[in-house]
């Protein structure tokens, strides 16, 4: 295929969401250029619009390699603040910094398979929309994974996990309640978590118990903006995480593993936005075409993006999990 045709294609494929995709003019063959090209495209669209963790600060220029070089106070010796100082010279003193190389996390999407009978049967962009499917895949994931990684194992005096203290609902569980929100606010208060910047991903179970007893949340519900249904709420700005939540150990309160097929207890996550950050490596596309598959005449791809979420101090992150009523 010439090189105008894959620009053509890829312009009516997955770029339609993407229309400013720049390539540098280098020597490359037809399938590096087009992998190229979507590998761009989801760089470029990777940016959870409309979901919590928009919130989070983007810390790309701290990865290299596919690992993330994430800076550290050391110690707490904060300078003093002298009032009415009349006295010099003024103290001076150093401040230690330390460095935690983590690896970003690496995640691969399954192949999808696109028969050339079935682009010579259908009256749209098949190939495209596969590209779409995987790119919204990753999203998903990368999303659900994040919010395991910042959320506390357990219940900790940096790190509290609360239990909810409703009426039973009917399961014996105990709904969540406004009064839970703002025991949570009183313990971040007396860690000193600074109120701007608190933010609270509601699990959806959670956010209909709040929407059944407060009206002020619920007004805040109907008027949600950017995925977020209150900007100020007892001093979180609140999202709710229609899909996944991590869950808890209903005996040992502690958080289960990612993917565990082991029923637990809901839970809703909270965190500092300036404790927490996420970064954004290397993506690469896995692309075989029909044209080199004669038995079977079928085109194959495939992507593995490295990304990564962190709380980078325990202060401002915790939980509030299921309380049981019986």
């Amino acid at each position: 295929m010439a090189l105008g045709l894959i620009l053509v294609a890829f312009q009516t494929g997955i770029a339609k969401e993407n229309s400013e995709v720049t390539v540098a003019a280098v020597a490359v063959t037809n399938g590096d250029l087009l992998n190229t090209l979507n590998e761009k495209f989801i760089i470029k669209k990777f940016r959870h619009v409309g979901t919590w963790l928009q919130e989070i600060q983007s810390k790309d220029k701290w990865v290299s390699n596919d690992t993330i070089r994430i800076p550290k106070r050391k110690g707490d010796n904060a300078p003093a603040v002298l009032i009415n100082n009349n006295v010099y010279p003024i103290a001076s003193s150093n401040r230690e910094d330390e460095t935690v190389v983590v690896s970003l996390n690496k995640y691969d999407t399954e192949n999808r398979e696109v028969t050339d009978d079935e682009l010579y049967a259908v009256a749209y962009d098949k190939e495209g929309d596969v590209n779409l499917e995987l790119k919204e895949e990753l999203e998903e994931q990368t999303v659900n994974h994040a919010l395991h990684s910042i959320s506390p194992y357990e219940n900790t005096s940096d790190t509290p996990v609360l239990e909810t203290t409703g009426e039973d609902d009917g399961t014996g569980r105990k709904r969540m309640t406004k009064k839970d929100i703002i025991t949570y606010k009183g313990k971040l208060d007396k860690l000193k978590v600074p109120k701007k910047g608190r933010i609270l991903v509601l699990n959806s179970v959670h956010a209909n118990d709040l929407l059944i007893e407060d009206s002020v949340f619920e007004k805040g519900y109907h008027n949600r903006t950017d995925g977020a249904i209150s900007t100020n709420y007892y001093s979180f700005k609140v999202y709710e995480e229609e899909g996944y939540t991590p869950t808890y150990d209903s005996v040992t309160k502690q958080k289960l593993a990612f993917g565990s097929a082991e029923a637990g207890l809901n839970s809703s996550i909270v965190f500092h936005k300036k404790s927490t950050a996420k970064a954004k490596g290397t993506v690469k596309r896995y692309y075989s075409d029909a044209k080199t598959n004669p038995k079977y005449r079928k085109s194959e791809v495939g992507y593995r993006l490295w990304f990564g979420c962190f709380a980078i101090q325990d202060q401002g992150q915790g939980a509030i999990i299921d309380g049981a009523a019986v």
